[in-house]
């Protein structure tokens, strides 16, 4: 089933959800407040996240709650330039749902 964004664009749930962000921050959150954290599409609204969640993975989402990661400052040699912002998901489950990445 595609997800139809606001733009227009027909993305697919996995295009949606890139990856999941596994930190100690993260598995904290994951443990205590059953919060996952993933990283997404930057044109993903907070629905097409939580609808993406819910077909890919078969859990329950209560919120979603999105922050716009801005890229942080590198340097090479001489060059001065910066990684590429990203957009991170924090996905609250039911609490009688659980997702397992290992």
């Amino acid at each position: 089933m595609a997800i139809v964004m606001k733009s227009g664009v027909k993305l697919e749930p996995h295009q949606v959800i890139f990856r999941p962000v596994v930190t100690e921050k993260g598995t904290h959150l994951s443990e205590r407040y059953n919060n996952y954290t993933f990283q997404v599409n930057p044109l993903a609204t907070k629905h097409d996240i939580r609808d993406a969640v819910q077909l890919l993975f078969k859990v329950r989402v209560l919120r979603v709650r999105t922050q716009n990661r801005l890229g942080k400052p590198r340097r090479h040699k001489m060059i001065e330039s910066y990684t590429q912002a990203w957009k991170k998901a924090i996905v609250e489950l039911h609490e009688e749902d659980r997702i397992a990445f290992f």
